[in-house]
């Protein structure tokens, strides 16, 4: 957990104005340090799922409110990922969707039933409603 001191220095470097304290940036920045704190912990404590939960719980909440931030003001998106040194993430997706690569596309051809599945995998049916 991010001590007082280190995570009013980042609201300080990351803040929009001078009341921000929880602006998108401000929380991208906050959540990327607590990451990597936990990320330090995980490499001494490999059996700690509880933090392993939390951290994956940190990235997922971090992706969100990057592609947010993607959304309403790519500027300072792009700006951010810089400071920050992240990955550019793949905003250009809907969320939840699977990708099949086509090497996998490839094989799976072979034999139908298989490559039914590929294809039930692509998108998921919603169970019909009996009323």
């Amino acid at each position: 957990m991010l001590t007082k001191q280190k995570k009013e220095r980042i609201i300080e470097k990351f803040r929009t104005h001078k009341s921000d304290t929880g602006s998108a940036e401000v929380q991208i920045a906050i959540l990327t340090a607590e990451i990597k704190e936990l990320s330090k912990h995980l490499k001494d404590h490999r059996k700690d799922f509880s933090s392993r939960r939390g951290l994956l719980r940190k990235v997922s909440q971090r992706r969100r409110l990057l592609r947010y931030l993607h959304k309403e003001n790519e500027k300072s998106f792009t700006k951010l990922i810089k400071i920050l040194k992240l990955k550019m993430p793949r905003v250009d997706q809907a969320p939840g969707a699977i990708i099949i690569e086509e090497v996998l596309a490839a094989e799976t051809a072979d034999t139908p039933a298989v490559a039914e599945e590929a294809v039930k995998t692509e998108k998921p049916e919603k169970p019909e409603k009996t009323e």
